[in-house]
């Protein structure tokens, strides 16, 4: 057992409870995101001191590799960006920031042990971990719509945990094991029909984190979760998330599940196609500047799911690859609107008129990322649709690649009407849209990034690359 290998977990729960105790000692409640973030340093830097190595610990549940290593400094880097688009926005529960930044570490390490873990049980624990942080952190606001939302995203996600733990139950009483690579090598031949049991234990698979990554149809707690979560968290929700989800279903289904992939592979195909159609459509009809981009976060999850059903290393690469594209993506908008709502008090698309001229650094930041979510050029989110429509071609998944450029052209009009209404529409109001140092500087971040991959995705794509590759040897 070698603790080493788990250095990054550790230091950043170590670096959660710091910042706990700092909170009961100090007066001065702002200096607890500068320890936040400063002490991501720690993680971060043991994650780089580990980068190439490939070992197993814990009798074989934890890997460190590529793979894993990746999205440690995924989530890493995500923990960062919300903590510093948070300040501004914890003055609403000023006597508990201490508690809210240790809960987004402590959410971050369950992310990056969801990422690593080689051994259901142990995923399901690290899920959890994951899970209850967020519980919290979405009702943090403690008002009615707040306080509602964590409550349907408990009980909801409660239900999924559940609907997980009985699919793992299933695969284990098939094959007698819970370690990923044994379950590999014990799964019957024949593909999932001639298999009721292992079919059954893998749509209860696919239903548990199928709510984690907002697909359809388990997609129903995130319009209510996303509008009555703080911000902050609804941007966390919708990429560190999302991303850890989709992190999980690649070590499960690629590692332990390859040998049924063309059963698999077409459930995620079709449920793609069907994603991402429901999110885009049903998005059009939303005022809330928050619910609309919850149902955009479904409907990128239908093209993100397109990586899991073209199975290769073109399209895992691909999905890696969106995942930060789109996590740099939605957090810059989100930031934005962040800033934006602090000012104006509302969420409502109409109440955006004439942002251009109140804040227009911010409306520009926000209309990029929006525009990078349709994927135009130059933006992070063309390339990335370009990416993983070439994996679905090269599967010979052209028909899923046509109904996805089809939803690009319907999500057009959604992300286009709120630049309209920044942009063309008279503001009510002459008055400028302050916001803070830190948040600016979150906010340049994600608009550089989203620009740098859209013209020079090169360097991503290599590290992408290999993080998969532990997948086809």
């Amino acid at each position: 057992m070698n603790l080493y290998l788990l250095a990054p977990e550790i230091s950043l729960c170590g670096l959660a409870i710091v910042v706990i105790l700092l909170d009961l000692v100090l007066k001065r409640k702002g200096i607890l995101a500068v320890v936040s973030v400063a002490g991501l340093i720690v993680p971060g830097a043991f994650t780089l001191a580990l980068w190439g190595r490939e070992e197993t610990t814990f009798a074989g549940m934890l890997a460190i590799d590529q793979f894993s290593l990746f999205f440690n400094l995924f989530f890493l880097v995500m923990a960062a960006l919300v903590i510093l688009s948070s300040v501004d926005y914890v003055s609403k529960f000023r006597a508990f920031q201490g508690e809210y930044y240790a809960l987004v570490l402590l959410s971050a390490a369950g992310m990056m042990l969801m990422a690593s873990t080689r051994e259901l049980i142990s995923i399901y624990v690290a899920l959890e971990l994951v899970a209850i942080s967020l519980y919290a952190l979405t009702g943090f606001l403690k008002d009615p719509k707040s306080s509602e939302a964590g409550m349907k995203y408990l009980l909801l996600g409660a239900v999924a945990s559940a609907v997980l733990l009985y699919g793992m139950a299933m695969v284990f009483g098939l094959t007698g094991t819970t370690h990923l690579e044994e379950i590999a090598q014990a799964i019957p031949g024949g593909g999932l029909l001639a298999n009721p049991a292992l079919l059954l234990g893998i749509v209860l698979l696919v239903a548990g984190f199928g709510f984690k990554i907002a697909t359809v149809p388990f997609q129903m707690w995130v319009p209510d979760v996303y509008e009555g979560a703080p911000t902050p968290i609804t941007a966390y929700l919708s990429v560190a998330s999302k991303a850890a989800g989709f992190a999980v279903i690649l070590r499960v289904f690629y590692e332990a599940l390859g040998a049924v992939s063309l059963d698999w592979g077409i459930i995620f195909a079709i449920l793609a196609a069907i994603t991402m159609t429901l999110g885009n459509v049903v998005a059009i009809a939303q005022t809330n500047i928050k619910r609309m981009l919850a149902y955009s976060t479904i409907a990128q999850a239908g093209y993100l799911m397109m990586g899991l059903a073209a199975v290769s290393a073109l399209g895992s690469s691909a999905l890696l690859f969106f995942l930060g594209a789109y996590a740099l993506t939605n957090l810059g908008a989100f930031i934005a609107i962040i800033a934006i709502s602090n000012k104006i008090d509302s969420d409502l698309i109409g109440d955006y008129s004439g942002m251009a001229r109140r804040a227009p650094l911010l409306a520009l930041a926000l209309a990029f990322c929006l525009i990078s979510l349709i994927g135009i050029p130059p933006t992070a989110g063309f390339m990335a649709k370009i990416y993983i429509f070439n994996a679905a071609v090269q599967y010979d998944l052209t028909w899923l690649v046509i109904i996805a450029v089809v939803n690009t052209a319907i999500s057009a009009y959604y992300y286009l009407r709120v630049v309209k209404v920044m942009y063309l529409e008279a503001p009510p109001s002459e008055e400028a849209v302050p916001s803070s140092a830190s948040l600016r500087a979150a906010l340049s971040f994600c608009c550089l990034g989203v620009l740098l991959l859209g013209v020079y995705p090169w360097a991503l794509l290599r590290i992408t690359q290999a993080a998969v590759d532990i997948f086809f040897p």
